[in-house]
This record gives C-alpha cells, structure tokens and sequence, in this order.
C-alpha cells in the first residue's frame, strides 16, 4: 500500500531522527575561525594573498562565525601586516579579531601596536604546552612554566587587550597540572581557557571527560570564564570530538575550512556549522558556506575531495539507478523538500546546491530520462536505450556530449 502524506501529516512523519542533542537550551554556541592562522600550518597550504584573506573574513562573518584568529605576530613583517589589515576590515564587521602568542611578553607586545594602529580590540591567545612528554622534551619546569603564564597573562591584561589562556596537548596532560595552569591563567586576568587535542590524541569520551573536569575548575573559582575546545583529527575524530566538547559545556570551538591544518588538519567548520544546524542547536544561515569552502580550498590551494562530505563534487550527485529513480519521483512530484531529503542525510539546499543525477553503469532508464529532460530534450524509447547501452559498457560517469551523442542529440 502507498505511504501517502496525508494533509494531517507533517513533514517530520517522514523522518524519524534518533539524533537527540543532549544539550538543547544549552548557552550560545560560539565559532573562532582559525583557517588564517592553525590552518597555514597545514604542509600542503599556501599563505593567500591579503584580498583573499579579507573575502573570507567577510565570509565568515556572513555565516555568523563569532571570531577569527587572524595569525601569528611573531612569525614576521607579512604576518604582522597582514594582521593589522585585517584587523582594520574587522572593524566594520560582527566578527571579531584575535591571534595567536607564546606566553612571552615579545609575542604580546606587538598586539598593543595593532590596536593602537586600528583602533579594535585583539584577543590575545597565549599558548603554552601541558603535558609531561612536551615538558620534557622542553625541559620545562612547572613552576617555570606557572611563571611565564602569569608574568604573560598579566601583561596582557594590564595592556587592556581580551585575553584567552591556551594549554596546548592538554589531552595528553595530567590533571593537577592542567588545574594548576588554568587556575593561575584566571587569576592573572583571563576570561577564557582554551583546551587544546594539539596531537589529536582524544576521543568523544575522553573530551568530554577533561570538558567536564575543566568546567569543574571554573566553578569552583566561582568565576565567569568561558571555555574553548580545540581539535585536530589525526585519528579522524575532530569533528566527532568537536561535538563531544559543545556537549560536555564548551562555549567555544575552533575549526577551519575543510579542516586545513597541521598535518591532518583540524575540526571543519564547515561540516560543523552543517551539523549543528541540521541538530537545530544553531540557526545560522548557511547559503554562503559553499562560497566559504571553495575560496578557502582555493586561497590555500588544496583542492576539494570528490568525496568530501556535502562540499565535495559527489556529495550530491548519484548514477545509481535505485537511488536516482527515488529523488526523480520526489521532483516529478515537484516536492523539492522530499528530493532533497529521500536519499540524503543532508539537505542539498541548506547550503545552497542540489541534487545531481548522472548516468553511469550503475544507472536505469530513468537516469536517461531524466538527464536528458533537465536539458530541455524529450527523448523517445530508442534514444534513452542507446545512452544505456553506452553506459552499461562504460566504467564510469558518462560525460554530457557522450550522452547526447549516444542519443543523436550532439552539435
């Protein structure tokens, strides 16, 4: 028996999500954008040119992205220029400005020029490493590196700029030290602590169990202090981990476009944006993010993936007969809602694209139909069997003169 719609019915009866978020009502969820200055780091990036650089920033701020890590001041005169333009575009902007230092006062120093030289407020991240393998590799100290933290934090503070304490590998570090650092950091001034999977070490369980315990700290300080989580996906986990942290109580989360970064990247705010949206924790309009990805994959010159997700050329493109015929009926139904959703976990518009339907080996007649009816053609019996034939020959997608050549409709 058909399943019909009936009037009575919504189109949430059509889909049954298990995916309950647990954090819903939960505090604004906040995004710092560090494609400009973690995902250079990335191997195979390239540094863009400023006018890329300022077309982005505008596109984050489009998507409602609430900071952007703008770069590294110590890493030279292009970086420091680079900084201070973007910092001066920021100012007629929503989305705000920080960068990145070591706790060392010469990181910070130069930041004060920024804001002199702009008249916009900075936030300063200093970072510092945490865990025990990084600390003797180092040859730190804590009590050292307790010194440094406050002498930096302070610093910063007294020089009115917004400060946020970063520990890096703090996955990989011991408790009472990462309570040691970050009590200090609040206590020299900062209002935000950032923790950091610098290795991407950890996994869903465990960042919500070093979330939780950090959360635990602030409260105990009795102090409004918010809480940044910071991924990368060595084991593949950065996104998943991402989520993990907004549940666990983080308020902030760092991502960059297609997940660039060192070596295998970082979170990608552009499939975290999509899902929170599609978890309904955001509300953030996502009609440029297409626009965001492809001139982030430009400007640093790393190519899309075919198969990236939602963003990459097959996201939404099928040969396969099966799944084909069911997005084509929900079309012929002029249901653009139901061909949206039918055989995809996404919904293609909500990042402004759509459906594709392509012909390949894997393809039936209505493929054919189909391809050759977007294209203004009407084909008859005897022409949508020859393109099939060609394409049950061919190992692969079959390109648009190819068809229309097969079906006698080419130039």
């Amino acid at each position: 028996m058909p399943y019909n719609l009936s009037p009575a019915m919504q189109q949430d009866d059509l889909i049954h999500d298990w995916n309950v978020p647990d954090n819903k009502g939960s505090k604004k969820i906040q995004f710092d954008d560090e494609t400009l200055r973690d995902g250079l780091q990335s191997p195979s990036a390239r540094d863009p040119e400023l006018d890329q650089k300022i077309r982005l920033i505008h596109l984050m701020d489009r998507l409602g992205i609430d900071t952007a890590d703008v770069g590294l001041p110590g890493a030279g005169a292009r970086a420091r220029e680079h900084i201070t333009a973007l910092v001066r575009e920021m100012k007629h902007l929503k989305i705000t400005p920080n960068v990145a230092c070591r706790t060392v006062i010469t990181d910070i120093a130069p930041v004060v020029d920024v804001v002199q030289a702009t008249g916009v407020p900075v936030e300063v991240c200093a970072f510092i490493g945490s865990s025990p393998i990084r600390q003797y590799a180092e040859g730190w100290e804590m009590s050292q590196m307790l010194k440094l933290s406050r002498e930096a934090v302070e610093f910063s503070v007294k020089q009115g700029l917004p400060t946020m304490f970063v520990t890096e590998d703090t996955t990989r570090a011991k408790p009472e030290d990462v309570r040691a650092l970050y009590t200090t950091a609040i206590e020299a001034g900062a209002k935000r602590i950032c923790v950091c999977d610098t290795c991407g070490h950890a996994t869903p369980s465990g960042v919500r169990a070093l979330i939780r315990f950090v959360k635990g700290i602030v409260d105990e300080l009795k102090v409004d202090v918010g809480i940044d989580w910071h991924g990368h996906r060595d084991r593949g986990l950065g996104l998943a981990n991402s989520l993990a942290a907004i549940e666990a109580g983080a308020t902030r989360v760092h991502a960059t476009a297609l997940g660039v970064g060192e070596r295998a990247g970082n979170t990608e705010m552009d499939l975290l944006l999509v899902n929170l949206k599609l978890a309904g924790l955001i509300d953030n309009d996502l009609s440029s993010l297409g626009d965001y990805v492809h001139l982030a994959g430009e400007a640093v010159g790393l190519p899309i993936p075919a198969n990236y997700s939602v963003f990459g050329k097959d996201a939404f493109e099928t040969g396969t007969g099966v799944h084909a015929a069911a997005v084509i009926k929900a079309f012929k139904k002029g249901d653009h809602w139901l061909a949206n959703r039918v055989y995809s976990g996404v919904p293609a518009d909500l990042v402004g694209l759509e459906q594709v339907i392509a012909v390949g080996p894997m393809s039936g007649k209505s493929n054919v139909t189909y391809y050759l009816e977007k294209r203004g053609f009407h084909p008859n019996e005897e022409q949508v069997q020859k393109v099939l034939d060609l394409a049950k020959r061919t190992p692969r997608l079959l390109h648009e003169d190819e068809i229309l050549s097969a079906a006698g409709l080419g130039a």
